[in-house]
């Protein structure tokens, strides 16, 4: 079983290197997709050996997932919005890559456990999803965390990873959880970070 939350520091070799890189990625707002705050990197910061990497520290094998931002970066600044809030990701295993400098780091991902429901992520085993009174994860998810994404009252929050240069957060995308909020007022001291979404490799 993968662990529900990992945190690695100092994960890359040369982290002002990828930092260089992705403050020099394109940031154009028409890029934007989704309902995150800030902004969407069009091109993908390239991390090499990323896969054995991981596959390595989480022990099974993993792979890009497909129609997910994987290794894109995401800029978010002091008063940045978006339209969504707490929210499961579309994929096997998460990952976030903190590329701001620590003089400059304010928050860092957030945990949730939603109030009413009395849940943390949604349940993995059949029989813990039909004990929470759903009948599938879909129904769930949407009566639960798109009902709720953005009502901070309907949520406790139970743990923050603070964010860390060159600190990889690895977590199940199951997991209720949001980003902190955006700091800084321009890219050198904006809340950097690079996404990760994977699959499990195909045999």
């Amino acid at each position: 079983m993968l662990p529900s939350l990992m945190v690695i520091d100092d994960f890359l070799a040369d982290p002002h290197g990828a930092r260089r890189k992705a403050l020099g990625l394109d940031y154009d707002p028409a890029f934007k997709k989704g309902n995150y705050p800030g902004h969407l990197s069009r091109e993908k910061l390239p991390i090499d050996g990323l896969d054995a990497t991981i596959a390595r520290i989480v022990g099974t094998q993993v792979a890009p997932a497909d129609n997910t931002s994987h290794l894109h970066c995401r800029l978010t600044l002091k008063g940045d919005k978006g339209a969504s809030g707490v929210h499961v990701d579309p994929c096997f295993y998460s990952g976030i890559l903190f590329l701001s400098r620590d003089e400059d780091c304010r928050g860092g991902t957030d945990f949730f456990r939603h109030r009413r429901t009395g849940l943390e992520q949604v349940p993995r085993d059949p029989a813990k999803l039909a004990a929470s009174g759903y009948a599938d994860a879909n129904a769930l998810i949407e009566d639960v965390v798109n009902r709720d994404t953005l009502k901070q009252g309907k949520w406790e929050r139970t743990m923050r990873v603070p964010a860390r240069f060159n600190r990889l957060i690895l977590f199940s995308p199951w997991m209720f959880h949001n980003a902190g909020p955006g700091f800084g007022g321009d890219a050198e001291t904006g809340r950097l970070v690079c996404l990760m979404f994977f699959a499990a490799a195909k045999s």
